[in-house]
């Protein structure tokens, strides 16, 4: 039987972008979901923090040279790998020089909130579907965490609903406490409807501050987690009132093994039925 295909979008991976509590779900969980049996991709932007001859970045020619259109402008998307050897795993990279340039994660040098994180994180979240489709690889769940991948459940259920490598897939997000003041930008549902998007598919973003990003990814996601054990008492309302598959912070031990009960409510039951399905022939024949 084919293993299980699991797609990691995140914002942030240790050892890449510094140890914080993202960054170690980001690391440990993928290990785990490879270790039990599935196949995982991981996606990461290439913010011009990460040191890349440290960490041996190197792009993949293949995989990249795409344009993204962004704001009615061309971008073009670059792919890079790296490994974490000790842990097995590969990371994919998306990159572009204009939008993730040197020693800068979501500030500028200046220390300011960098006013293109809106067109920054439309690059990333579009970048990682497109990668996917070049790829050919068809995930059974796709896991964003962090508010940057916020987009991806949207065009995930909007621009891309018509596409075969996401028929069956299942979207989670993950709520981290991670934040920033203010908006995005005050634009960010214009740019989103340069693509066959229409007004009500983005209204949840007109206001393009962290509760809504949280709220609108939510809405387009399949199921969610609570990845922080402190996040705003509106989120988890919002989560609540969904109806949707919904893991409450599993505290600071142990929580890798709740992440793979939790995804076993949407591929586990599958192995399952795939198992029964030969009896039930049988059955039928005789």
């Amino acid at each position: 039987m084919e293993k299980k295909r699991v797609l990691y979008v995140s914002q942030e991976i240790n050892p890449y972008t510094g140890e914080t509590s993202m960054g170690d779900v980001a690391n440990l969980l993928p290990q785990k979901t490879q270790e039990n049996g599935k196949d995982i991709r991981i996606f990461l932007p290439r913010f011009g923090t990460i040191n890349e001859r440290r960490h041996q970045l190197h792009e993949v020619i293949r995989l990249s040279g795409m344009n993204l259109i962004i704001d009615d402008f061309d971008h073009q998307l670059i792919i890079k790998v790296a490994s974490i050897q000790k842990l097995r795993l590969q990371v994919y990279f998306i990159d572009n020089e204009e939008y993730f340039p040197s020693r800068q994660m979501f500030h500028d040098l200046e220390d300011n909130f960098m006013s293109n994180n809106d067109e920054r994180m439309i690059f990333y979240c579009k970048g990682v579907i497109e990668t996917v489709r070049k790829l050919g690889w068809a995930p059974d769940i796709i896991h964003c965490q962090g508010w940057f991948a916020s987009l991806v459940p949207m065009y995930i259920k909007k621009l891309y609903a018509q596409e075969p490598l996401f028929d069956n897939v299942k979207v989670i997000y993950s709520v981290f406490e991670t934040s920033f003041d203010g908006v995005l930008s005050n634009s960010l549902t214009e740019k989103l409807l340069f693509e066959k998007l229409e007004e009500s598919d983005v209204s949840g973003i007109q206001q393009s501050n962290i509760n809504n990003l949280h709220k609108f990814a939510i809405d387009y996601a399949d199921a969610v987690v609570q990845a922080s054990a402190n996040i705003d008492k509106r989120i988890l309302s919002h989560i609540k009132s969904s109806g949707k598959p919904f893991m409450e912070y599993p505290g600071a031990e142990d929580y890798i093994d709740a992440y793979q009960d939790f995804y076993g409510q949407f591929i586990d039951q599958d192995d399952e039925i795939a198992e029964e399905e030969p009896e039930k022939l049988a059955l039928t024949e005789n």
